[in-house]
């Protein structure tokens, strides 16, 4: 019998497991911005990509934004227009799970903006259209930071 020698656990107990998740989440900085996609999204070439696709619906958008908000500061997002339309069901659902209220853009002008901007693509297994939600990145201190400003000055920054 073959017994393999622990050096100790070392495996996350909960949250987002997937180490390549993990790391985008960990390295991306204040104002970066990270789409989470739809599953057909085309993510423009030479771009940081981590599919999580399992099968149609595995993980499902909403799946992937409730667990990327418990890791992740979001500071704002930006969904398509034709998301509320088209799919409004999922539309709902994700908007329960995301902590901002989101700005909306036209599909096209989204995306064409996201591809020299997005520090990272993040497709799902959601199978529906238009499902895709770029967020920003937020820092943790921004609130202390403002209040510690106010105090000095008396206002806050403007």
């Amino acid at each position: 019998m073959h017994i393999i020698e622990r050096q100790g656990e070392h495996m996350k107990k909960r949250g987002i497991l997937h180490p390549e998740l993990l790391d985008l989440i960990a390295s991306a900085g204040h104002g970066d911005i990270i789409v989470l996609t739809d599953a057909g999204l085309r993510v423009p070439k030479g771009s940081r990509r981590i599919d999580l696709g399992l099968t149609c619906g595995v993980p499902s958008i909403v799946d992937v934004v409730r667990s990327v908000r418990e890791e992740l500061v979001i500071e704002a997002a930006t969904v398509a227009t034709e998301f509320r339309e088209w799919n409004p069901d999922v539309y709902a659902a994700t908007m329960e799970v995301l902590p901002v209220e989101p700005d909306e853009q036209p599909h096209q002008g989204l995306m064409d903006d996201m591809a020299g901007r997005a520090y990272a693509y993040v497709k799902t297994g959601e199978c529906s259209a238009y499902a895709s939600v770029a967020l920003v990145c937020g820092v943790n201190y921004l609130e202390e930071a403002i209040d510690i400003y106010t105090e000095l000055h008396g206002e806050p920054p403007s």
